[in-house]
């Protein structure tokens, strides 16, 4: 009895596998969201695909979202807003972040999701990818300032050319 990857607090054969097996709709975009992200984590490409609306569907490349799901490790999701995607809506919106590692790298997906309902199913329509802003640690070093590593050369010609500065 394994935990839901979506984090619910609930074991997986009670929350998303259900849905993603067919035998149950998600109630709201949340809950479709959840399973989509636990869709990701278990690699079942065909309930990714299935919860898209037509016009989403469309522009899926199962490839790369095969190779995405199959080569990271999920480690979490995080749902910081629903506007709307309830019982009685026919239309939602989830901001959520999907924290994944890859290659070794540790990443995270937050986007703005938006959900229709079609016929009492609700399908994933489209998504914003919200940016982040990245902030450097340490300041940044000129390319004619003295070098931080001591040499006493100008940056540029010593460790700013290893750098493709």
């Amino acid at each position: 009895m394994k935990p839901c990857p979506c984090g619910s607090g609930r074991l997986y054969a009670e929350c998303c596998e259900p849905a993603i097996l067919g035998f149950t709709l998600p109630p709201t975009a949340e809950a479709l969201m959840r399973s989509r992200y636990s869709a990701y984590a278990e690699h079942a490409i065909t309930y990714i695909i299935d919860t898209c609306s037509k016009n989403s569907s469309a522009a899926i490349d199962i490839k790369q979202t095969k190779d995405w799901s199959e080569q990271s490790r999920w480690i979490g999701l995080k749902i910081l807003s629903c506007t709307k995607g309830g019982l009685g809506d026919t239309e939602g919106v989830v901001e959520f972040e999907a924290t994944y590692e890859r290659d070794g790298l540790r990443d995270i997906h937050h986007e703005q999701a938006r959900f229709k309902k079609y016929e009492g199913r609700w399908l994933y329509e489209e998504g914003t990818i919200v940016p982040k802003t990245i902030v450097r640690s340490v300041p940044k070093v000129g390319r004619n300032e003295p070098c931080p590593c001591g040499s006493g050369k100008k940056y540029k010609h010593c460790c700013g050319t290893a750098a493709g500065s």
